[in-house]
């Protein structure tokens, strides 16, 4: 941490600190959006390769605690059920995290941001469409698209959590499904940003310093996550998912 000290001082290291544990709060709360929280805030006042390589080890933390919390053999077996999703997300975030240094990601964030945001404000607003069937076919799409994007952005939640809610997984196993996706993911995007170099001997103390505010977070998060009904986490999800899309459309627009 003593290398962002030194950048930004110790107003930054403080700011970074309070980023990590908000975006604790709210993954613990609804099982995502940490690396969309993280990537924007530290991203607003250090350099996106910064703050991505800062965003790594307590996203691959909190998304190990996630799938965990109701033991090893539900997340296997979350683990098998998506297999599809992971095998095509893992592939393409390994390829993406090469080109995360010579491909400009505004048109990605654009991509993304647009259709998510519009899905999302239609359902707050009342609109309830049919449930999605499950597609071999669609999942490897969507875990693509979620997994090219991870490896670029560090953020793979809002592909993933618009296609787990358009098939209407329960509360419990679609935050454990989720850890699961992003655990596996986390583990690779740390060991590919290893050879990209992103995480290196400079990076790597603010990535470990982030790890406590962020499980802090994640614990007050999991508090509030166990007190509300289906609905109300339904709710809680778009809510965040709508707000994350609008993010991903700025950071398209404003580069």
């Amino acid at each position: 941490m003593e290398f962002l000290s030194q950048l930004y001082g110790p107003s930054g290291l403080a700011f970074a600190v309070l980023i990590a544990f908000i975006a604790g709060v709210i993954k613990g709360v609804v099982g995502f959006a940490m690396p969309t929280i993280m990537i924007s805030g530290l991203a607003s006042f250090m350099s996106p390769e910064l703050a991505l390589a800062g965003l790594i080890l307590p996203t691959l933390v909190t998304n190990g605690m996630q799938a965990l919390r109701q033991g090893f053999a539900a997340a296997w077996s979350s683990i098998k059920k998506f297999r599809v999703f992971l095998s095509a997300g893992l592939t393409m975030l390994l390829l993406s995290a090469q080109l995360v240094r010579l491909l400009p990601i505004n048109w990605l964030f654009l991509g993304i941001g647009v259709p998510i945001t519009i899905f999302t404000a239609s359902q707050i607003a009342g609109w309830r469409p049919a449930v999605m069937m499950r597609s071999t076919r669609i999942e490897a799409a969507v875990g693509a698209l979620a997994g090219f994007v991870g490896g670029l952005s560090g953020v793979w939640g809002p592909p993933t959590v618009a296609y787990l809610t358009a098939i209407e997984t329960p509360k419990k196993e679609h935050l454990r499904i989720q850890g699961s996706i992003y655990g596996l993911g986390a583990t690779a995007l740390f060991l590919a940003h290893l050879q990209s170099g992103v995480i290196r001997a400079e990076t790597l103390p603010l990535s470990l310093g982030l790890v406590v505010p962020a499980v802090l977070g994640l614990w007050l998060g999991f508090q509030v996550q166990d007190r509300i009904n289906q609905d109300l986490f339904r709710k809680a999800t778009l809510w965040v998912l709508f707000l994350a899309g609008l993010n991903l459309i700025r950071r398209g627009v404003m580069g």
